[in-house]
């Protein structure tokens, strides 16, 4: 479904009239002479893993058109530079939207090259309704508790009572925060992102954004194209098909990598004891999920539950061993213990992914308009379902909110650049959440950047993740701005990151640094 690409075009013309004004504020106004600026004030809020984080807050407006109007509040977090000669902020972004850049500050600091991080002032930040910041949003507490209806509409009851359940946390964000949700988007979260810029009193800004991140990355350097310095994209969001078209798209490629893991058990069998056909091993896989929507595991695991599980598999093929011990305890042992264990560590929600996930719908049912007609809905999701049936369904409910959405919507912004410095692009072949095609898309829409791809990976976030030849592309251009420069469609290309191995020690597999990064990005990016 491509026709919205005449809307972008439409787009352009109406975003780059609104924001032309905004942007010459932003350059004329400095932090102290800004409506409402103020000196941020850093205080110690070190962890064990980052003892010389601090954090912040600033106060921003509600609706930036107008500055002396409601304001909300940002947390934010900050490694300093130690070196002598700083290359000022880089704003840092896990995704989401709804995720949480606290402690991905820290992450990044003590993941880059000494060398590197030393020049900077990393800056983490929750962005509006996300976390620390206030107001925070949770529409529907326990709107993911155990057991769901089955995800599968296959009568009308059970579709029946899905609807209700998506039409009821839409009505529920609606009531809570009314004055609030027409302001949680990504133009906005832009905007907050030059207050954080003027407040540090810099000139220009540098930003590290992964998935979703990449988009307001984009989104803020169309706004403000002279306040950029570096930009670095990992795991590019496709911004021609935001976002009905981008999760029918994501169901494709989620199948492609719940067979990859078949395949990965398929070449285990001796420790997983589930054969070496992968059709096959999928087909118990299958018969685990009809046996589970009977009967679900533990009163808490069902069929939505035990995708929920699984699906974090697509993002990040570290958490494959543990999935497949699950998978296999389940289906030879009859025991559901590994299961239920699996679901609580990668599938159950807890408060902070309440509120994420608010701030998800929040965010893309405001972005862009989406279908209100439920027929197609029903329609367009059967048809992934015949060819892609992992995540079809499960992924349409996550997003049926938008359907029911109270705000009205904006138009997606045409990320189109030809005024940035050299920007750096990361994307892997087989990405589930950020389909390869994103990456290409954006490369040419960005002006002279660089694209780096991880041929045959599948990881959803490849930078920083134990990737070398990534890495080292990441550190000289954070470095000085060195960029790779091919003559076809990626720059440079590395080779992907060796793909797991049977368990041996779940303390040492979980420790490495790619699952402590996956855990800060979250899932459902």
């Amino acid at each position: 479904m491509r026709h919205r690409a005449v809307a972008l075009c439409g787009a352009a013309v109406v975003v780059a009239g609104a924001f032309t004004a905004a942007t010459a504020e932003a350059s004329t106004a400095h932090s102290a002479q800004a409506p409402h600026a103020a000196k941020l004030s850093w205080k110690k809020c070190g962890t064990t893993d980052y003892p010389t984080l601090q954090c912040a807050s600033l106060t921003v407006p509600l609706d930036h058109s107008r500055p002396d109007g409601k304001r909300i509040t940002l947390a934010l977090s900050r490694i300093p530079h130690t070196a002598a000669k700083s290359q000022g902020p880089l704003l840092v972004n896990p995704g989401g939207p709804g995720g949480s850049g606290l402690t991905l500050a820290g992450f990044v600091a003590s993941s880059l090259p000494k060398k590197v991080a030393a020049q900077y002032d990393v800056i983490g930040f929750d962005p509006r309704g996300v976390g620390k910041s206030e107001p925070a949003l949770d529409c529907r507490p326990g709107h993911f508790a155990p057991v769901r209806p089955d995800s599968l509409p296959t009568t009308p009851a059970v579709e029946k009572a899905n609807i209700a359940r998506a039409k009821s946390f839409a009505d529920a964000c609606g009531t809570k925060y009314a004055d609030v949700l027409p302001y949680i988007d990504t133009v906005s979260a832009a905007r907050d992102m030059e207050a954080i810029r003027t407040a540090l009193g810099a000139q220009k800004i540098n930003y590290f954004g992964y998935s979703y991140g990449t988009y307001l990355g984009a989104v803020y350097a169309k706004l403000h194209p002279e306040r950029v310095r570096r930009l670095v994209l990992d795991s590019v969001v496709d911004p021609t098909d935001v976002w009905y078209d981008a999760n029918i798209n994501q169901d494709h490629a989620f199948n492609d990598r719940h067979r990859a893991l078949m395949a990965w058990i398929a070449d285990h069998d001796t420790t997983y004891r589930l054969g070496t056909d992968p059709e096959r091993i999928e087909a118990q896989w299958y018969a685990m999920r009809t046996a589970l929507a009977k009967k679900p595991a533990d009163g808490r695991v069902g069929a939505a539950e035990l995708e929920d599980t699984f699906l974090p598999g697509g993002y990040y093929n570290g958490y494959w061993p543990y999935l497949a011990e699950a998978f296999s305890a389940f289906v030879n042992d009859g025991n559901a213990g590994p299961l239920v264990e699996a679901y609580e560590n990668f599938g159950a929600t807890d408060a902070s992914g309440e509120n994420s996930y608010s701030v998800y719908t929040a965010v893309q049912c405001r972005d862009t308009a989406w279908l209100r007609d439920w027929e197609t809905w029903r329609a367009d999701h059967w048809k992934v379902y015949e060819k892609a049936p992992f995540m079809a369904w499960n992924n349409a409910w996550f997003n049926a909110p938008c359907a029911f959405w109270p705000t009205d919507s904006l138009r997606p912004v045409d990320v189109t650049n030809r005024k940035l410095p050299p920007a750096l692009l990361f994307q892997a072949t087989g990405d589930a959440a950020t389909p390869y095609e994103g990456g290409v898309t954006v490369h040419r829409m960005l002006h002279n950047s660089s694209l780096v791809v991880e041929q045959g990976g599948g990881n959803h976030g490849i930078t920083l993740s134990g990737n070398t030849c990534l890495d080292k592309h990441l550190a000289a251009y954070l470095t000085d701005g060195t960029v790779p420069r091919g003559a076809g469609e990626a720059d440079a290309v590395c080779s992907p990151s060796p793909r797991p191995k049977p368990l041996e020690s779940k303390a040492a597999s979980m420790s490495s640094r790619g699952s402590t990064l996956h855990g800060l990005l979250g899932f459902r990016s």
